[in-house]
């Protein structure tokens, strides 16, 4: 495993619709010396830049490949159709894949579900990225299936969203080259894990490993009797197991 001295900062990519925040204020906190620099990538790009090293981890969206990458799921989102305001589809609280049948819907180039068969009617051609995709939503000529928080991201006052309940749905996981796990990748796993700053996975504060090996010296002395157990400082042994034993009556003495 490699140092982490070797590594001035720790460089964090993440797709589009990935929230990197919560994580990254935990890191300032917990690793101030340590700068935390946050790149935003295509989600198509990002295994390529993690691959050339680009980056030391990513947020990325599931599938990748697990022959060469570690990955951890963190989330799976909601998958929601983008419509018009003025849309019939946003009557229904949520809707089918079977409601859309009779909808033209556009498949960008870097739609992030790989359908089996693409639902509804195909238009006229395929936009090349999710925001061109939701330009032409908004112009009324299709309607657009993204993650939830790609429908947020790239939101307009003149759009909305409504559920689907039945279509695929799209995972945000940590990734990283499994050969290329360092001391900061495993920081970063804590934390994202919810470990507590003295966590005795990955790596640990001195007092951490300090208080852990401490029951081990104190095992041994454990181990011997004390006598201090018994009732009245003696030892528990001769007392019995119902403590000390009531004095014996002798025969009553005759009077003279």
């Amino acid at each position: 495993m490699t140092g982490s001295q070797e590594t001035p900062s720790f460089r964090l990519a993440y797709v589009p619709g990935a929230t990197p925040a919560k994580w990254a204020r935990i890191w300032n906190e917990r690793l101030p010396d340590t700068p935390l620099a946050l790149l935003q990538v295509p989600a198509e790009d990002a295994p390529e830049m993690l691959r050339a090293g680009e980056a030391d981890a990513g947020l990325v969206r599931l599938p990748v490949d697990r022959t060469f990458f570690s990955a951890i799921p963190l989330y799976t989102e909601t998958t929601v159709v983008v419509v018009p305001k003025d849309h019939l589809i946003t009557a229904a609280d949520e809707v089918t894949l079977a409601d859309l049948a009779d909808e033209v819907l556009f498949h960008p180039l870097d739609d992030v579900f790989d359908w089996d068969s693409p639902p509804g009617e195909s238009a006229f051609e395929r936009p090349a990225t999710t925001p061109d995709a939701i330009e032409l939503v908004a112009a009324g000529v299709g309607l657009l299936i993204v993650p939830q928080s790609l429908a947020r991201l790239y939101h307009r006052r003149d759009l909305t969203y409504r559920p689907v309940v039945d279509a695929p749905q799209s995972s945000i996981a940590l990734s990283w080259p499994e050969e290329a796990t360092t001391d900061l990748v495993e920081d970063f796993i804590g934390i994202v894990r919810g470990r507590t700053v003295n966590s005795t996975r990955g790596r640990t504060a001195p007092e951490a490993e300090a208080e852990k090996r401490r029951p081990e010296k104190r095992g041994g002395t454990r181990q011997k009797p004390a006598a201090a157990k018994s009732t009245g400082g003696k030892p528990a042994g001769r007392t019995g197991s119902g403590g000390a034993k009531p004095a014996k009556r002798g025969k009553p003495r005759r009077r003279s």
